[in-house]
């Protein structure tokens, strides 16, 4: 279901499984008045952010819900690890049992820095905005460019 009315020759050039346009010289030819063309994408576009936003906000909630969850079973874990304190346990429904892991603990205020470089792991992404700020100075960086685009705004 849609806000707007949208035409159904325009609805004819887009797939509807996957939101590409299918035929884009027939979306291009159809025998409508320009503003009338342009005005049915818009109003659809706006539908579809729309649609969009609903299902992020449907997302978010069951997010919350799932972690509420996930919470209150890890709660559970843990009282049962508290009372079989290590001990196996076993009826018609459920098996509890244990197994042996190991894992690598820092000491409290352990500082990471202090760690050989060969055990750490090092992310590097570029801070575009100062790079842009830095560029827009007059001031250069080989390979980099401040490129001016446009950007649609559709209200």
């Amino acid at each position: 279901m849609t806000i707007y009315e949208i035409d159904e020759a325009i609805l004819g050039c887009i797939d509807m499984e996957t939101g590409e346009v299918i035929d884009l010289d027939r979306l291009n030819e159809l025998e409508m008045k320009r503003e009338q063309k342009i005005s049915n994408v818009a109003c659809w576009y706006k539908d579809l952010i729309a649609e969009a936003d609903a299902i992020k906000a449907e997302e978010q909630n069951l997010n919350r819900r799932r972690k509420v969850c996930e919470n209150k079973a890890e709660s559970l874990k843990n009282w049962l690890a508290y009372v079989l304190n290590g001990n196996k346990f076993e009826d018609s429904r459920n098996k509890i049992s244990y197994r042996r892991s190991e894992s690598v603990a820092f000491a409290e205020g352990f500082d990471i820095e202090s760690l050989p470089e060969q055990f750490k792991k090092i992310t590097v992404e570029p801070k575009k905005t100062e790079i842009k700020n830095f560029l827009k100075t007059g001031a250069t960086i080989d390979g980099c460019s401040v490129q001016e685009k446009l950007s649609i705004q559709i209200k």
